[in-house]
C-alpha cells in the first residue's frame, strides 16, 4: 500500500512539474503547503502517534473494552478541538506566519500575496490530518496497515485531478493545487471510518480534560513534538533560508526531497509503522530479548534495503530527476539544480530512514526525553552546517546539511540504545556487513556503465528515456540481490512474524 501511495506520489510531482515548473508559483505553493505538512507531522503523525499508539497498546492488552474506548473518544476530542482552533489561527495570521516563515518573499509583493492566499486555504488540512493521524494509531494497533498504508492516495489522486482537469478554471491556475491539499484531506479522513467502524472503535465527542490516559499522551507528546520531527523543523527552517536564494530554490528543494520521500516513505515509515505497536506490545510483556531481536531485525532489513537506494540516488540523480521532471515548464537548468540537491539529500537517506525505526524503540518505552534531547543537538548542527554550506553551494548546502545531521542523529539514538543495553546486536553482524559491501560494489558498477553520460538524458525524450531508466535500474537491482543471493542471503533469513 505504501509503494502504491509513493508511486502515485511520482506521478502527481510529474503532472505538477510539467504543469507548473520551478518558479514564482510552484515557490508559492510549497511554502504555503510546508507549514501545514509541518504541523501535521509535528502534532499528528509524529508527536501524537508516537505518544499515542504506545499508551493506547497498553489500554488493549492490560484494560477492558471501556476503558480502551473512553480512552480513544476522550484523545480524539482534545485533539481535534486543539487542532482546530490551531487552524483557524494560521487562516487569520497567514500573513504573519509567511513573513516568519519565508521572509524573502516580502520583496516580491505578487509572490507573497500568492502564497498568503494559498496558505489560508492549505490551512484546514492539518485538522483533517490530525484525525487521520488518530484513526491510523487505533487501525495500527488493532494490527490494520493496509488502510492506513493506502490512505495517502487519495491525497495524490486529489493533487493529480486538479493539476489536471481543474487548473485552467482559477486564476491563477495554481490555486487549484491549494484546493487539491483540502479535497484530499476530507478524502483522506472518509477513506479509513469504515475501518473505525468495522472493529468498533469510531471515537465519538466526549471532551474530558481530567482523563488519565489523556493527561498521559498530553505528557509524552509535549517533548515529542520536537523529538520525531526535527527533520521537518530544520525543513522549515531551510525553506527560510531558501526564501533568500534565487528563485526556484524552494522548488528544487521540494522535488529533490520528494525524490528522498520514496525510499524514505516506503521503508522508514512502514518499519517504524510497523515496529512501534510491535515493540510497544514487548514492553508492555517484560521480553526485553525479543525487544532487542525485533529492532535487530528491523535494522538488518533497513540497511539491505536502504544502502542500494542511496548509491543509486547518487549515481542516478540526473536520470532519475530528467525522467520524471523534465517536461513541459521543467527545463534543463531545472533539471541540474534539482539533481544536485538530490545527491546532497542522498548522503543522509540511510540516517533518515534509521531515526525511523530507532526512536520508536525509545517511544515505545514511553522515554521521550532521550530522543528529544539527541533531536535538539541534531537541530543546532543543522543550522550551523546550513550557514557554513549556504554560501558555497547554495541550495545543495540546505540539502546536504540535513543529510548529515540525520546522520548524527541516528548515530547518537543507535548509541543510546546500546549504551543503556535495550539493544544488544545478534551474532553475524561483520559478515553481514561485508556481503552487503560487495553487493553495493558491483551494483554501483552496473549502474555507472548502464547510465551513460548525463547529458544524453536531457536530450533523450519520453517513452525511450523512461523505459532507459528502468532498463538501468532493473539491472542494478537484479545485480545487486544477485550477488546477496550468491553470498548466502535468503528472503526467510528476513521473515519474521509478529
Amino acid at each position: 500500500m505504501t509503494l502504491l501511495s509513493r508511486i502515485l506520489g511520482f506521478v502527481r510531482d510529474f503532472v505538477i512539474a510539467r504543469a507548473f515548473g520551478a518558479g514564482i508559483a510552484t515557490d508559492a505553493f510549497f511554502v504555503a503547503f510546508r507549514l501545514p505538512n509541518l504541523l501535521r507531522r509535528l502534532f499528528a503523525e509524529g508527536a501524537f502517534s508516537q505518544a499515542f499508539v504506545p499508551i493506547l497498546s497498553e489500554y488493549k492488552n492490560k484494560r477492558s473494552e471501556a476503558e480502551t474506548r473512553a480512552l480513544i473518544d476522550h484523545v480524539a476530542s482534545l485533539l481535534g478541538v486543539a487542532v482546530a482552533f490551531v487552524a483557524l489561527l494560521g487562516i487569520i495570521f497567514a500573513p504573519a506566519v509567511i513573513l516568519i516563515t519565508a521572509p524573502g518573499f516580502s520583496s516580491t509583493p505578487d509572490k507573497f500575496a500568492l502564497t498568503v492566499e494559498l496558505t489560508r486555504i492549505t490551512f484546514p488540512y492539518i485538522l483533517f490530518m490530525a484525525l487521520v493521524a488518530l484513526a491510523g494509531g487505533i487501525l495500527n494497533a488493532w494490527s490494520e496497515f493496509s488502510i492506513p498504508a493506502f490512505t495517502p492516495v487519495m491525497l495524490n489522486l486529489s493533487f493529480i485531478v486538479m493539476a489536471l482537469f481543474a487548473a485552467p478554471y482559477f486564476d491563477p491556475p495554481v490555486m487549484a493545487l491549494g484546493w487539491a491539499v483540502f479535497i484530499g484531506g476530507i478524502l483522506q479522513l472518509a477513506i479509513q471510518m469504515p475501518a473505525l467502524k468495522k472493529i468498533g472503535m469510531l471515537p465519538r465527542f466526549r471532551l474530558d480534560w481530567s482523563d488519565p490516559g489523556v493527561r498521559r499522551v498530553l505528557k509524552l507528546m509535549a517533548p515529542a513534538t520536537l523529538g520525531v520531527s526535527v527533520s521537518q523543523i530544520s525543513l522549515l527552517i531551510n525553506t527560510i533560508f531558501a526564501s533568500f536564494l534565487p528563485t526556484g530554490s524552494v522548488s528544487w528543494l521540494y522535488y529533490a526531497d520528494r525524490l528522498m520521500e520514496f525510499p524514505s516513505g516506503l521503508l522508514g515509515v512502514a518499519l517504524g509503522t510497523i515496529l512501534l505497536p510491535s515493540l510497544s506490545r514487548l514492553h508492555a510483556q517484560g521480553n526485553r530479548e525479543e525487544f532487542s531481536s525485533l529492532l535487530d531485525w528491523g535494522l538488518r532489513l533497513a540497511l539491505m534495503l536502504t544502502l542500494p537506494a542511496v548509491v543509486g540516488i547518487a549515481i542516478l540523480s540526473v536520470p532519475l530527476v530528467a525522467t520524471l521532471f523534465h517536461h513541459g515548464s521543467f527545463g534543463p537548468d531545472d533539471v541540474g539544480k534539482t539533481s544536485i540537491a538530490l545527491t546532497a539529500y542522498a548522503v543522509g537517506l540511510s540516517g533518515i530512514i534509521l531515526v525511523k525505526i530507532l526512536a520508536p524503540a525509545f517511544y515505545s518505552r514511553q522515554d521521550i526525553k532521550t530522543p528529544v534531547k539527541i533531536a535538539l543537538l541534531t537541530l543546532a548542527v543543522t543550522q550551523a552546517l546550513n550557514l557554513a554550506f549556504i554560501g558555497p553551494l547554495k541550495h545543495a548546502g540546505l540539502a546536504l546539511s540535513i543529510g548529515l545531521a540525520a546522520s548524527l542523529n541516528a548515530a547518537l539514538l543507535f548509541h543510546g540504545l546500546r549504551s543503556r543495553g535495550i539493544f544488544k546486536p545478534q551474532p553475524g553482524w561483520r559478515r553481514f556487513a561485508l556481503r552487503l559491501a560487495v553487493a553495493l560494489v558491483v551494483m554501483a558498477l552496473v549502474l555507472w556503465f548502464g547510465m551513460g553520460k548525463e547529458a544524453t538524458w536531457l536530450e533523450v525524450r519520453g517513452m525511450k528515456r523512461a523505459l532507459w531508466l528502468v532498463a538501468v535500474v532493473t539491472g542494478g537491482a537484479a545485480s545487486y540481490f544477485a550477488t546477496l543471493f550468491a553470498l548466502g542471503f535468503r528472503v526467510a533469513d528476513f521473515r519474521r512474524r509478529g
